[in-house]
């Protein structure tokens, strides 16, 4: 991520938190559904990222193309559209980033988003004709929304079903693991908790689960949620990620380095 973007999705968060409560579910929406529309043109995207455009001139087209959005969605989008980005692909992955904040924001306090699109992760990665179904690029995206909310609702929240029924209907180019925890690890974000992933060959029992939650959250000062990601090829110990720091122990990797140091 270039210093651009981190000064403009900085900028965006910071107007997130100026509205409060009036950034609602439907706001985040909203923000979602503009980000598909963008993302469906190439000459928006550019448009958009062109510094050169007054920020007047592009919010006359953001008035025309979203002018039936809430007053926030509205504030929001100009916040982005008058930032400047790294990249085009940058300012769209911003105005996701985005409504996936204002959707976590609108959930109740007793809700788990990100253990919802865990289990969903899960649940996925565990049968391989679903993941074909939900990750080919061959399907229409409708039909593959339309499946995620057959699987999820009644199930899962709705800030859960709106996050993961984008998610699948605007991929560009990622894995539906790779959508699922990103977006996880953002809900997390914004409720100033940290995501781990374990990847382990067996599932962790509770306690040990529990001593390693707690361990990781004293060495990092943040809340921490744990996921597992159950993976036999790494024989034995574990493989923690916490943002873009890795914590390998696990058996396979041992015996990756030796087998290098022999050959060596």
């Amino acid at each position: 991520m270039g210093s651009m973007t981190r000064e403009a999705l900085s900028s965006a968060r910071t107007v997130l938190a100026d509205l409060g409560d009036s950034a609602d579910l439907a706001t985040g929406e909203q923000l979602l559904d503009a980000g598909r529309v963008i993302g469906g043109s190439v000459q928006l995207q550019a448009y958009f990222a062109d510094p050169s455009v007054e920020v007047s001139v592009k919010k006359q087209l953001l008035d025309r193309l979203f002018g039936s959005f809430s007053e926030s969605a509205r504030a929001l989008l100009v916040s982005v559209v008058g930032s400047r980005w790294s990249s085009d692909r940058d300012l769209l992955a911003g105005v996701e980033e985005l409504g996936i904040r204002v959707v976590a924001s609108s959930a109740p306090g007793d809700s788990s988003i990100e253990n919802e699109l865990f289990a969903f992760d899960a649940a996925v990665r565990s049968d391989a004709q679903l993941e074909l179904a939900i990750g080919t690029k061959l399907s229409d995206p409708e039909a593959k929304s339309g499946l995620v909310r057959r699987l999820l609702e009644g199930k899962a929240s709705e800030q859960t079903l709106a996050i993961a029924t984008h998610l699948v209907r605007q991929p560009r180019g990622r894995r539906i693991g790779e959508l699922l925890r990103s977006a996880a690890e953002i809900v997390a974000d914004q409720s100033h908790q940290l995501v781990a992933t374990v990847t382990v060959a067996k599932p962790l029992d509770e306690s040990h689960a529990a001593r390693l939650e707690q361990g990781l959250a004293a060495q990092f000062g943040r809340s921490l949620r744990i996921n597992q990601v159950i993976d036999p090829a790494v024989i034995g110990g574990l493989r923690v990620q916490i943002g873009d720091e890795v914590i390998d122990g696990t058996v396979a990797t041992k015996l990756s380095l030796l087998r290098l140091q022999l050959a060596g």
